[in-house]
């Protein structure tokens, strides 16, 4: 095998389900730690490093909503993948707004499980090289999932965070509702919601808070812009 095992988190209250995709990551070659209640899984994930997280939704104690909510506020920054029968376009958007990376929903494909699970990680490791990102007076600190504007800081959702940390890794350039969609949402398809819009609204108005300067532009029939949050310099 000419490559790293991945060490994989799974919360799943069910044991059949949990053994089957115990036996499709094995067949893989990776190495599965399994909890089946969202509370040891919350200090475990706190407490031991891991490639990415599978996730049920539908838990005993702890729905996964809260769990990858709480996950998110405490900084841990681990690839989500939440693995649900609730298949619904708006039970998908619910999990990757609330800061999950991925949503598949049951029955899958094994093949299809392994293959999100290696993008997610590729992914990742592909940003762990700019811990913080610069653009104009924002920052954006990739690990601690921390955004600053004029060395403030701007309390933003997991999702806002994502949208933060799309824009500054575009900076400057226009973002498509298309892109958005595809990279931040994980959708390769239009659902008809404006969960974009709302967003985007919600990012906007804590960017720009208490500040002149506008932070975001929008490109009409184009999408949007990360501006530099700076004031421009007056002539003498």
């Amino acid at each position: 095998m000419d490559r790293k095992p991945l060490r994989i988190l799974h919360v799943e209250d069910d044991a059949r389900s949990a053994a089957a995709v115990a036996d499709i990551l094995a067949a893989s070659g990776d190495v599965l730690v399994w909890e089946d209640k969202g509370s040891a899984a919350l200090l475990r994930a706190g407490l031991e490093p891991f490639d990415v997280i599978i996730l049920d939704r539908m838990l005993g104690d702890i729905d996964g909503l809260t769990i990858t909510r709480r996950l998110r506020e405490s900084g841990i920054g681990t690839p989500i993948l939440i693995l649900s029968a609730l298949g619904r376009t708006s039970d998908r958007a619910d999990g990757l707004d609330t800061g999950a990376d991925d949503y598949l929903a049951k029955p899958f494909e094994p093949e299809e499980l392994v293959a999100r699970l290696r993008a997610l990680h590729r992914r990742a490791a592909g940003r762990e090289h700019s811990a913080v990102i610069l653009y104009g007076a924002f920052e954006c600190h990739v690990k601690a999932r921390t955004a600053f504007r004029d060395n403030r800081h701007v309390p933003l959702s997991p999702k806002e965070f994502e949208l933060f940390r799309y824009f500054m890794e575009n900076a400057g350039e226009i973002v498509t509702r298309e892109m958005l969609l595809r990279d931040v949402w994980n959708m390769d398809f239009d659902p008809q919601t404006n969960v974009v819009d709302v967003n985007i609204g919600r990012l906007r108005r804590k960017l720009e808070d208490g500040f002149e300067v506008p932070a975001l532009e929008t490109i009409w029939g184009s999408g949007y812009r990360l501006l530099g949050g700076q004031a421009p310099e007056r002539r003498r």
